[in-house]
């Protein structure tokens, strides 16, 4: 493997924008190719970046040579094929997130990679930036005591657009994958592990998806965390954890945060980092740091977590029965 990642893109949407504004400021790395269902909009994209390669489809861009990694940005029902598309033709993964809508197609992903023997990551950005890595230091070093409680919501009001990608269940819409995701996943990496309960409960909508829900877990040493996110209720993006000799809190929008204060006693101590560009560079970073040292999953996002992970969104579905179209019932 080159010592600069040659970076490929798999759908230029949204997300896309903020992988590629992120990447330009990580020095071992290189955005050279695109692909798109649509060739025009694959040309956009790539003049905006000045991206060599411009592929119409994702065959094209999978079969490229001079692609390392490909950073898989299409909606999250279609993260499956497109992520086992990539690893079949050996190029590394990073998918966002959530990895999949479901664990089966987690599994599959797994499966893929290691069947292939190449890297892949969900793209839980938030895990990789200095505040929260830094806070996971204060936690590791004892600084808090035992965790004893966490405590994260992410809540905003989307438009009402019931064929849109929030809304409509044929797209595995709701909020629990489009943004509890990100509070699920703060509870398992602040903790450091499953929880053995977990309640839930959930707003069905009139198209079929969960607009907000509320998630409780309790871990084997009695801990517990305390979950909330939405799709159409403006929450504050708070989060915090606490232990039995401090806590600490993220003052800003924890899922994009720059900021982590520590308590214990009377005394407070802050971490403060701006990102280097908008914080999407952290996880573009920790994918070039395990493929130079040959490793096909990263340590702070490892594919084990990530199927953990999906496994309790879905028994937290199952809770609310909620089933998307394409999954079947059983």
């Amino acid at each position: 493997m080159a010592t600069t990642t040659r970076w490929g893109i798999l759908a230029p949407g949204t997300i896309a924008h903020h992988f590629a504004d992120g990447l330009q400021v990580v020095p071992d790395a290189e955005l050279v190719a695109v692909g798109s269902r649509s060739i025009e909009r694959a040309a956009a994209f790539a003049r905006q970046y000045d991206i060599a390669n411009v592929h119409g489809s994702y065959e094209d861009l999978v079969n490229d040579p001079a692609v390392d990694a490909i950073y898989v940005a299409n909606p999250h029902n279609y993260h499956r094929d497109s992520a086992v598309l990539c690893l079949e033709h050996g190029k590394a993964v990073l998918c966002e997130k959530p990895f999949t809508v479901n664990s089966s197609g987690t599994q599959q992903i797994i499966e893929a990679a290691r069947k292939a023997g190449v890297f892949a990551m969900e793209a839980m950005w938030t895990r990789f930036l200095p505040a929260m890595q830094q806070a996971k230091t204060w936690i590791n070093d004892g600084r808090i005591g035992d965790v004893r409680i966490v405590d994260a919501t992410f809540g905003f009001r989307g438009p009402w657009e019931p064929e849109g990608r929030l809304l409509n269940p044929r797209l595995a819409g709701g909020a629990l994958l489009d943004v509890g995701i990100y509070v699920v996943s703060f509870a398992f990496w602040m903790t450091g592990k499953s929880p053995v309960s977990t309640c839930s409960q959930a707003h069905i909508g009139e198209t079929g998806v969960d607009e907000q829900a509320t998630i409780l877990f309790r871990y084997d040493d009695g801990a517990l965390a305390k979950l909330a996110c939405g799709i159409r209720t403006q929450t504050q993006h708070s989060a915090a954890v606490y232990g039995t000799e401090g806590w600490i809190e993220f003052p800003q929008s924890f899922w994009n945060g720059t900021t982590a204060i520590l308590h214990v006693g009377d005394q407070e101590e802050r971490f403060e980092r701006p990102h280097m560009a908008n914080g999407y560079e952290y996880e573009a970073m920790e994918v070039s740091r395990c493929l130079a040292a040959g490793m096909t999953e990263s340590p702070v996002m490892p594919l084990e977590e990530t199927l953990r992970i999906m496994r309790t969104m879905d028994f937290i579905r199952g809770q609310w029965g909620l089933v998307y179209p394409f999954e079947g019932r059983t």
